[in-house]
């Protein structure tokens, strides 16, 4: 007789029938017998519904904080298909468990396809940031780092996975990652120069800071949209008037991401744009609007802000 947790793993691996969403909650919190299981169902089931399930399972998880699909994710990093592993790389984003080093860093090397190489390169940027605060032991960091490092300096890999360990890298203050970011900042390949903007607000170098706020001007949506969070990373009050501008910008991103700036930034003057771009933007940026007031009324030591203060424009 088959337990509740079998019948389970049947009903959501039966490509008869259509994907209960609601079922997969099941798999959170998996105990040891349960993950045994979980392991010897997951290869026999048809790759498409694994990318299904791996896909709704890091949307439910980036919704709730209830939820623990660790097991889950840890085993579908050695998934044969590569959507499933980058899929389960991407559900991993909270997991700052020591343990994952290894297989990240073989994944960004050995892996065969590029884009689970990035996302492993993207993933390995937490670590640099917990070993950046003394979270973790110096010698993880220094594997991590050395892996970044080779992923930067080879020219036989891929852009992409170079571009996303230079963003990943960005965390350390050692000296040679100032050199890497100007690098990247003045390569040809505008893509590269986006993650080099990137990398600047993650730094929290202000010395960045003329070479951000030009960028808020750039004719490419990319970079102003990446100029615009790299202001609110480094809190460059000096951009408050060009972020004013980049709330009417005409890319959606670019205005969410001058909208999130401004609240990261804060003061009056930014408080001001940020109502005054409520009560003219559409429906769509409402809710930006009222996160990045949340923050900014956060930040000035106000945890009880009453949104019902905003404009009424129902």
């Amino acid at each position: 007789m088959l337990s509740s947790f079998e019948e389970l793993l049947q009903k959501i691996g039966d490509t008869e029938n259509r994907l209960s969403i609601s079922s997969l909650y099941g798999l959170s919190g998996m105990d040891r017998a349960e993950t045994r299981l979980f392991q010897q169902a997951w290869p026999s089931m048809a790759i498409e519904r694994r990318r299904q399930i791996i896909n709704f399972l890091v949307e439910i998880a980036e919704a709730s904080f209830e939820v623990n699909f660790g097991p889950v994710f840890r085993f579908c990093l050695g998934d044969e298909d590569e959507s499933v592993r980058a899929a389960a790389i991407e559900g991993l984003w909270e997991d700052d468990d020591t343990a994952l080093i290894d297989t990240l860093t073989s994944l960004l090397r050995d892996d065969p396809v590029a884009s689970v190489r990035a996302g492993a390169a993207t993933s390995l940027g937490r670590y640099v940031l917990l070993g950046e605060l003394d979270k973790i032991k110096a010698q993880y960091l220094a594997l991590v780092r050395e892996a970044l490092l080779e992923t930067i300096h080879s020219p036989a890999e891929h852009l992409e996975v170079r571009r996303r360990a230079v963003e990943a890298i960005a965390y350390s203050s050692e000296d040679d990652v100032q050199v890497i970011i100007e690098t990247a900042y003045y390569d040809e390949n505008e893509k590269k120069r986006a993650s080099a903007v990137f990398a600047m607000g993650r730094s929290a170098d202000h010395s960045w800071s003329d070479l951000v706020i030009g960028e808020l001007q750039s004719s490419r949506p990319e970079m102003r949209y990446e100029a615009a969070m790299a202001c609110g990373e480094l809190e460059l009050v000096a951009a408050t008037p060009l972020l004013a501008n980049l709330v009417n910008d005409p890319d959606r991103e670019v205005q969410g991401a001058a909208i999130w700036a401004l609240g990261q930034i804060g003061g009056d003057e930014a408080r001001r744009i940020l109502y005054d771009c409520y009560e003219q933007s559409d429906q769509f940026l409402h809710e930006a609007v009222e996160e990045a007031l949340e923050q900014l009324e956060f930040m000035r030591g106000v945890l009880d802000i009453s949104l019902d203060d905003l404009p009424d424009l129902y």
